[in-house]
């Protein structure tokens, strides 16, 4: 007797569902762009900013392609998560939000079209979802790729609304809510010569540092694995090594701080640190054995974001 044939999932069930999304996240996936802020000096504070940084803004500097007619604030996320507003003013000025509603594929792309709309929309407009058309301007063609960004960091989103305004009920709650829910932080000042973009944060019970690195993942994580297997992946006492997350093509490590102690404190510790991993970088010899365990320790604590 032969083999019956399997039977085809049923329009509208629940197995058709599961694979009409499974084909969607894999068609996505395959969308994805690997590293979408690569290239830009600012690239690892635009991940930190997209990813994790609760509340900051900093104005963009914007190429001459684009014919500016009004400045254009970057802001870690805008009232409703939209991905752009214009605020009315006597000058009005553009706001792109970096964590949208409805993110796309190449959030890179996204970011240059809002900055776009925003030269060409009614003060008092909002854009709700990005609309990067295939093949339209790259982030590159529209802000000067070498300016670092110079951020200001908040504590809460009164900057939602301009100064001497008072918002409508609606909107001041909202801001209020946002305003409980905030982790206080803060990018770690390094000086001119620190690599990637420390952030720190105080979640309560414990402190975190999460350092958006731009090396290379394969190449940042052999120099982990170097520093793990001679004791060195640390940042002194009071600190624990807690993993690293991939997002966005770059890899983040975490470290787990003691809250006492204030964020100042740990500018020492974390340029020593760096130093550290810099001259692991440098080693280009074959893993030894224990740093080969060290390697695939790390790697089975490591969570991809996207």
């Amino acid at each position: 007797m032969g083999k019956s044939k399997r039977n085809s999932p049923k329009p509208g069930g629940n197995r058709a569902q599961r694979l009409a999304e499974r084909r969607a996240a894999l068609q996505e996936a395959e969308q994805a762009v690997a590293r979408p802020f690569q290239g830009l000096a600012a690239e690892c504070d635009l991940v930190a900013l997209r990813e994790f940084v609760p509340s900051a803004t900093a104005e963009l500097t914007l190429t001459p392609a684009v014919a500016a007619e009004r400045p254009v604030v970057l802001g870690t996320v805008l009232p409703g998560a939209v991905a752009a507003l214009v605020r009315v003013g006597d000058t009005p000025t553009g706001y792109v939000g970096v964590q949208v509603q409805a993110p796309t594929a190449d959030p890179a792309a996204d970011i240059a079209a809002s900055v776009l709309w925003s030269q060409s929309a009614e003060p008092g407009d909002s854009l709700a979802v990005a609309q990067a058309a295939p093949g339209g301007p790259a982030l590159s063609d529209v802000i000067v790729a070498d300016a670092p960004l110079k951020l200001v960091v908040h504590q809460d989103f009164d900057w939602w609304v301009p100064e001497g305004v008072q918002p409508d009920p609606q909107i001041a709650a909202t801001i209020e809510q946002a305003k409980e829910a905030i982790m206080p932080s803060d990018r770690l000042d390094l000086g001119s010569e620190a690599i990637g973009a420390p952030w720190w944060v105080d979640a309560g019970d414990k402190a975190h540092l999460r350092w958006v690195r731009p090396e290379s993942e394969d190449d940042l994580m052999l120099a982990l694995a170097r520093l793990h297997a001679a004791g060195d992946l640390h940042l002194g006492e009071g600190s624990r090594f807690a993993g690293s997350f991939r997002t966005h093509g770059l890899l983040v490590p975490v470290f787990d701080l003691d809250p006492e102690r204030h964020m100042s404190e740990w500018r020492g510790p974390a340029t020593e640190f760096g130093a550290r991993l810099v001259e692991a970088l440098a080693v280009d010899s074959p893993l030894t054995s224990e740093q080969r365990r060290s390697r695939d320790g790390l790697r089975s604590r490591q969570v991809t974001l996207r």
